[in-house]
C-alpha cells in the first residue's frame, strides 16, 4: 500500500497531487510551438502585431510570453490591412485581437 494513500477510496495526500501538477506542467510546456512574436501593441484597442513565423488559425489556442507577460487566450480576431481573415502564414504581420497587455519581442506560442 502506497504511503500517500491508505485506502482505494482516501484522496492522494497534497505532496502527491503537487508531484502530478508538476509532471503535467513539464508535459504542457513541451507542447507548445513558438508561433510568432510582437512587433507592436496598440494600448486603446487592444491589439498587438505580430510577425507569423508559422500557420496560425482563427480558433487557435496561443500563450504570448515575456518578462512581464505571460497570456493565453483563443484567436478570435486577426487582420491585415483592417480586412479580417482566418489564417495567418509565415513572413505575414497580421493585427491580432488580445485579451490583456503584451509587449514588443513578447513571444507568441501555439499551445
Amino acid at each position: 500500500m502506497r504511503k500517500d494513500c491508505t485506502s482505494i477510496t482516501e484522496k492522494p495526500n497534497f505532496l502527491f497531487l503537487w508531484n502530478l501538477r508538476l509532471v503535467l506542467g513539464v508535459f504542457v510546456l513541451m507542447e507548445k510551438k513558438k508561433i510568432g512574436k510582437i512587433e507592436h501593441f496598440f494600448d486603446g484597442i487592444s491589439v498587438a502585431v505580430v510577425n507569423v513565423e508559422g500557420l496560425l488559425k482563427k480558433g487557435d489556442k496561443i500563450s504570448i510570453e515575456g518578462p512581464d507577460t505571460n497570456v493565453q487566450q483563443v484567436v478570435e480576431s486577426m487582420q491585415i490591412d483592417k480586412k479580417p481573415i482566418a489564417e495567418a502564414k509565415k513572413g505575414q504581420s497580421v493585427g491580432l485581437k488580445v485579451l490583456d497587455k503584451v509587449r514588443k519581442n513578447d513571444v507568441v506560442y501555439k499551445v
